[in-house]
Parts: C-alpha cells; sequence; structure tokens
C-alpha cells in the first residue's frame, strides 16, 4: 500500500452549495475544520458518517460531464445503495438532481454542478 484515500474531490462552480447537496444525500457535516486543507469560497468538504470525506473544488471555467456523451466524460461518479430507489429517487429530485437514466437496479442522475451519480437498489441478503 503507497497510501490511504484522503477524500474523493469533486471539481464545480460553487463548493458550498455542491458539499449541502451531498450532506443532504448523504448526511455528514459541511465543512467541519480539519487540519488537512482550509475552507473558503474555492475548497467545501462533506465529512459523511463511517468517515468518507467529499471535498469539493471551485474551477473558474469549470465545465460539466455531459452522461454519457464521450466528448465529455464523467471522469468519475458514485453509486449509492438504497432500500426504495423510489423514495430515494424523489428525494434527490428534491434537493435538486436530474434524472438521466433508469437502468434494471440502478438510476443515474446528476447532480447540480453536473457529476453523474447512481442510486442503486439494497440487495437483500
Amino acid at each position: 500500500m503507497i497510501g490511504k484515500l484522503q477524500c474523493v474531490v469533486l471539481d464545480c462552480h460553487y463548493p458550498a452549495g455542491l458539499a449541502h447537496f451531498y450532506a443532504a444525500l448523504l448526511g455528514g457535516e459541511v465543512d467541519r475544520p480539519d487540519p488537512r486543507w482550509s475552507l473558503d469560497e474555492y475548497w467545501s468538504t462533506v465529512h459523511a458518517p463511517g468517515g468518507m470525506v467529499l471535498g469539493f473544488q471551485r474551477v473558474e471555467d469549470y465545465r460539466p460531464p455531459m452522461w454519457p456523451d464521450p466528448a465529455h466524460p464523467q471522469q468519475l461518479h458514485l453509486d449509492l445503495e438504497v432500500a426504495d430507489l423510489d423514495a430515494a429517487e424523489a428525494r434527490v429530485l428534491e434537493l435538486g438532481a436530474v434524472r438521466k437514466d433508469a437502468e434494471t437496479g440502478w438510476r443515474v442522475y446528476v447532480d447540480p454542478a453536473g457529476h453523474p451519480f447512481c442510486l442503486v437498489q439494497e440487495q437483500a441478503g
């Protein structure tokens, strides 16, 4: 092992707004003080339950991915496991996500900055 994952960082226009979107989606605390980085209009974070940290970085000339257009690749996406796809969909749409596609067992959305993410049906087990 060379290192451990510190956080996943998403580029965007408005870091604080996107941090609040993901905090509402995943739970957690927006912009908790952390000695690893400073928090300002260019950087915001969500410390999610379980220890995962998402970072949001302001990019002046940000151009969102255009899923599924390979000319504007998604670069990364998050899969979120949910117990009830319909209830989860209603909530993410209320938060500002846009539905892009539905497959058997998962649904594809984009967040307010255009990053794709999927809701995946929890498997009984």
